[in-house]
């Protein structure tokens, strides 16, 4: 049997499918526990839940040979390398933007309020559910791409998510400015106070602006 192998291309394609799916399952979640909308994206232009993309990476390489394994064995691992994921995840945020976009203090056995055994048990599942059920279907769908296109769509919206991601540093640096009464020095500014401003940010952080 000829053993499966992950390109740059699958794994391009697998971390953008998973920033997606991560900002609806997200936006799902909390409109069902909260009745809200909640924009769970990390940058300000598009559905780019980028947590859940590194996650989609970091189980697909983890268990992409485990697939037809045990499910027990799966979990284990998904828990693992879920609940590091978040805790990186939580300090990455705290110590580059200042805040946080969850905080599980409450939460029964959790760690520095980073992850919690809820939502760790919750990554096991998520594992489970996407190494046996989405990712096959996943891969048979990337597979259909055509190389020479689907290559060029790569470069486009790597471009793309590079300007995203700076833009959106830009727009928390310029909600920071604003939050000290500091006017906006140039156009630019003036846009991202109308439509990426603290509300926007607020909203898009799960309302945990500026908390820790």
């Amino acid at each position: 049997m000829k053993k499966e192998k992950i390109s740059f291309f699958d794994i391009f394609y697998l971390f953008l499918l998973g920033c997606i799916f991560g900002w609806l399952v997200e936006g799902i979640w909390t409109l069902l526990k909260k009745g809200i909308l909640v924009n769970h994206s990390a940058l300000v232009i598009g559905p780019f839940n980028i947590i859940y993309g590194i996650g989609v990476l970091a189980l697909t390489v983890s268990l992409y040979k485990l697939k037809d394994e045990g499910i027990i064995k799966i979990f284990i691992k998904s828990f693992i390398i879920g609940t590091i994921i978040e805790y990186v995840s939580s300090l990455y945020m705290e110590y580059s933007l200042g805040f946080v976009a969850w905080n599980y203090s409450s939460k029964f056995m959790n760690i520095n309020g980073r992850v919690c055994l809820a939502y760790s048990i919750f990554w096991g599942i998520l594992g489970i559910i996407w190494i046996k059920i989405i990712y096959p279907k996943a891969k048979i769908l990337i597979d259909k791409i055509p190389k020479k296109a689907g290559t060029k769509l790569i470069k486009i919206i790597s471009i793309f998510l590079i300007f995203d991601l700076a833009f959106s540093q830009a727009c928390i640096d310029r909600a920071k400015r604003y939050e000290k009464n500091l006017p906006p020095e140039n156009k630019l500014e003036e846009v991202m106070d109308k439509y990426f401003g603290i509300d926007y940010l607020n909203n898009m952080y799960n309302y945990r602006w500026n908390k820790k």
